[in-house]
Formats: structure tokens, C-alpha cells, sequence
């Protein structure tokens, strides 16, 4: 028997085991040849990466640390008694290797896949072969089996209304936070709009980090019930309650391997609102040069893929294609999100146009589902709500509900104006090149950096006037994220007509 210790080791997904060189109970060279272990007490069960440790400080003779991830995983106590043995080799590799060679997997067979995954027993290295060997070549039928597999592997919410609303965007154009103003739009109608929202991974802010801005974003199963119940909607961070876990561990892989595949996009959102418990989900398809998806062809093709999901698990889908040829709002960062945000919800005249139209004419679509409200007049009741300032005061219920932020975030102090290099008229911006530009001033992790908008596209400007202005936290972060603005702004400049 070995004592458990936890080791204060952020080891982000990874579930890793530390066991001294010098162990009495164990020869960790033996073990050290096997690519896991597993922890055993009683019934509980963790499969873990294991490091030998030659500083007795760190991990005693007759003990084995745990990481921070691993510990919590666990669920024992520090001190709890654990053995360990060589970990087997997942039975669904069988599987994964029929899908390297070209097969097409039931859905059975997927389903394993997809439960090892959730449990932590693949490596990034197998998680990685999984996710290109679908992307090279997935059928309509594994796309289903794979969304129906990542929605029953974790939590799954249940509600008591018959009509759930939800609503999500495929991402990828910066300062797009219209979830933060459609859902207390909605609320305040009384539908219910649980929204569960990522942390950004790739983007300079997610919904959530945005949110954690203004309030509490980890609430429990048990405490975004109560917020529900209490506000009709909620704003929460969709990892903490466990939803289709596989699909958090899946992206964390195909993120940085620039995998993003139509037909994994689909079962990654699909099984998330299949586990949220929601009926009727809108779909954000922003187009543009710089966008996700670059043609509205390629758009129609992600429609009729959500589409086909939707029908046959039960989730009513209406897609939305709108305009991603720029950012929306006029900030890029959290804390800039979170004030263009908070101006639309107080009605601010100097609130961003393009934030307000986009987040009531979402509103208003979802708000046609319900069934006690006249067709067509969705839009008008959205704009009510808005202007009469009953959605800002939703808002506020639901702050209160999940809890003020503690710690106030301040903007980055550290800034840099971009400045136009001649006189013309806006005719493009890079959207990619602006998130890029925002993440090395960094956000999201710095809530307070940023990029602060000046000039859209069509906006007329005059040499030397700025464009944009980042803010950043720290010295290299501005180091970093002026040198690279410098080398290129993202702005085209046409000619003045």
C-alpha cells in the first residue's frame, strides 16, 4: 500500500502519478517501461502517466503523488491508501486501428472509442491518430453515432419546461458575444435559456471568459439549476458541469493540430446541446474572407449536416448565416467584450450597431418559439425587452444569481495605437490576424488586454489616425503583440472614391 500526496502540478488534462526512484513497496523501473499504471482503492479506479521522483521532498518512499487534475479525479482523501499495477491497453485501439486503415466503425464500436477517451485512457498520441483518421474520411452515419457517444459519456441536464432554447455560434469572428445579450433578452420573456459556454482555446475570448468578467462562471449542476429556476437563464462555464467531457478532451487536441472538420464540428456542438437538455437550438454560420467557413456554399453544407443531426435526435435546428467579414462590436479582449456588452444591455446610443442588430435579431428568432407569442413578432418583443430595460435588469438578476466577480479586471495599461498608413477608406480586416494579435497581448488569460476597434470596414480614414489600440498587462506580452501588428495591421486600404 502506498499513501496518497497530492502534488501542487497543474498538469492540464493529463492525469499524472509521481512514485519516488527509491520506493520500498514497488521496483518503478519495472513500471516505467508501461506507458500508465493504474491507482487502485477498492472500486475506484485512475489510470495515470507515472514519473519517477528522485527528491524524497517531493514524494516519499511509501507514497504516490498525484497531480492537482489526477487528485481531484480520484476523489480520495490525501493519506487514503492506494496500490498500483500495470494499466491494459485500452480494447477500443482494436478499434481506432480498423479506422486508421480506412473502415467505416458501427456504432458500437465508436461508442468504446469515445468512453475511453471521456476516461482519460488514451494518449494524446492515440486521441490525435482518432481525430485524423476521421477527418480524412467520416460518414454521415459515424457522424451521428459519434455525437449520440460524446452526449451520454458525462452529465446530462434535465428540465421541467417542455421548450428549451439555446443558441450557439461556430466561432471564429472576434468580439462576437452575442450570448451575453440574447440570453437576459430571453430570460426576461420567461423562456428558458440554460447557456453552457467554453473558455476560448484558440480565440481571444470565449463566452465564458467574457462572462467571468462580470460573475461566477463554475457553478455546479445544482447551483445553475437554482439560477435557472430563479432567472429563466444563466451564463455559465459549460467544463465545470461535465457535459459531453470527451468533446472538451478532444478539442484540446484537434485545437492545436488545426483539425476542424465539418462533420466533427457538428458532433461537437450537437452532443453539448443534447447534454444541456435543450429543444430548440439556433446555429450561428458567420461567413466572410477570414472566417470559419469562407463561402456560403460551404455554410449550406454545415446547415443540412446540423440539420440532419437535429432531426434525428430530436432537436429542433434553425441555422442563421450571417456576416463574418469583420469583428463585431468594438472590442476584442473580455473586459472590452464585457463593456460593448454591458452598453447594448443599458441601451447606450454609443453601444456598437452591429452587437445590437445581430443579438436581437437572434433573440427574436428564438423567441418565435414560443408558442403563446405571435409569428413574426419575435423581433419587435426582443427590441421591447431591450429598450425598456428589462433585459438589462435580467442581467443584473443573473449576476447576482451566479455570483459578482470578487476580483474586478482592469484594462491593460500598457497600449499601443496602430495607426493607418494612408488616407483611404477601410475595405477588409482580418479577423484571423486581429485574434492573433489580441491572444499575444494575452487574452483571454488577462482579462484586461485587448484590442479597442476604431475603424469598421467602410469607415474613411486619414494617415496617421489610429485604427486600433491594444492593451496588454505586461511588458512582453506588448512586446510581443505590437511587433506583430507592426509586421501587419490586418486592415486593407482602398482608395477614397
Amino acid at each position: 500500500m502506498l499513501n496518497l500526496k497530492l502534488i501542487g502540478i497543474d498538469t492540464y488534462r493529463d492525469n499524472v502519478a509521481f512514485l519516488a526512484r527509491n520506493c520500498e513497496q514497488y521496483r518503478p523501473e519495472e513500471y516505467q517501461a508501461f506507458k500508465k499504471i493504474e491507482v487502485k482503492c477498492g472500486n475506484t479506479r485512475l489510470l495515470a502517466q507515472l514519473l519517477l521522483v528522485d527528491d524524497e521532498s517531493i514524494v516519499g518512499v511509501n507514497q504516490l503523488g498525484l497531480s492537482e487534475q489526477a487528485f481531484r479525479r480520484l476523489g480520495l482523501e490525501e493519506g487514503a491508501s492506494v496500490t498500483i499495477a500495470p494499466a491494459e491497453p485500452p480494447r477500443s485501439l482494436d478499434h481506432l486501428r480498423k479506422k486508421i486503415h480506412g473502415h467505416t466503425l458501427d456504432n458500437k464500436q465508436i461508442e468504446e472509442i469515445i468512453g475511453d477517451i471521456a476516461s482519460y485512457r488514451y494518449s494524446e498520441m492515440e486521441i490525435a491518430a482518432f481525430l485524423v483518421s476521421s477527418a480524412g474520411f467520416m460518414t454521415t452515419s459515424e457522424m451521428l453515432a459519434l455525437t449520440k457517444a460524446m452526449s451520454q459519456a458525462g452529465n446530462r441536464l434535465q428540465w421541467k419546461s417542455p421548450i428549451i432554447v439555446d443558441k450557439h455560434c461556430i466561432g471564429g469572428i472576434p468580439g462576437n458575444r452575442t450570448s451575453m445579450i440574447v440570453v437576459p433578452i430571453v430570460a426576461a420573456h420567461g423562456l428558458p435559456i440554460p447557456k453552457t459556454s467554453s473558455r476560448a482555446i484558440t480565440s481571444p475570448a470565449g463566452t465564458a471568459d467574457t462572462m467571468e468578467v462580470l460573475a461566477r462562471i463554475d457553478l455546479s449542476m445544482h447551483e445553475m439549476k437554482e439560477v435557472v429556476e430563479q432567472c429563466h437563464g444563466c451564463l455559465v462555464w459549460g467544463g465545470h458541469v461535465n457535459l459531453s467531457p470527451a468533446d472538451d478532451v478532444l478539442i484540446s487536441v484537434e485545437r492545436p493540430l488545426s483539425i476542424d472538420t465539418r462533420e466533427q464540428m457538428v458532433a461537437s456542438i450537437m452532443s453539448k446541446k443534447m447534454s444541456a437538455g435543450s429543444t430548440h437550438l439556433l446555429i450561428d454560420i458567420p461567413v466572410g474572407p477570414s472566417a470559419k467557413i469562407r463561402s456560403h456554399g460551404d455554410a449550406m453544407r454545415l446547415r443540412k449536416l446540423f440539420e440532419y443531426v437535429g432531426s434525428q435526435v430530436g432537436l429542433h435546428v434553425e441555422i442563421t448565416v450571417t456576416d463574418g467579414s469583420q469583428p463585431i462590436g468594438n472590442g476584442i479582449g473580455p473586459v472590452l467584450e464585457a463593456r460593448d456588452v454591458m452598453a447594448v444591455l443599458r441601451d447606450d446610443p454609443d453601444a456598437p450597431a452591429d452587437l445590437r442588430e445581430k443579438s436581437l435579431q437572434i433573440a427574436g428568432t428564438l423567441l418565435e418559439n414560443d408558442p403563446a407569442l405571435r409569428g413574426g413578432s419575435g423581433y419587435k418583443r426582443a427590441l421591447q425587452l431591450l429598450t425598456s430595460g428589462e433585459a438589462l435588469r435580467t442581467m443584473e438578476r443573473i449576476i447576482e444569481a451566479q455570483g459578482p466577480t470578487k476580483t474586478p479586471s482592469c484594462l491593460g495599461e500598457l497600449t499601443k495605437d496602430i495607426l493607418a498608413p494612408e488616407d483611404g477608406i477601410v475595405t477588409s480586416i482580418d479577423c484571423y490576424r486581429l485574434a492573433r494579435i489580441t491572444r499575444l497581448a494575452g487574452a483571454p488569460m488577462d482579462k484586461g488586454a485587448g484590442i479597442d476597434l476604431f475603424k469598421k470596414v467602410d469607415d474613411r480614414v486619414v494617415k496617421g489616425e489610429p485604427l486600433y489600440r491594444i492593451h496588454a498587462c505586461f511588458k512582453s506580452d506588448y512586446v510581443f503583440s505590437t511587433k506583430y501588428a507592426e509586421e501587419g495591421d490586418g486592415y486593407t486600404i482602398g482608395e477614397n472614391l
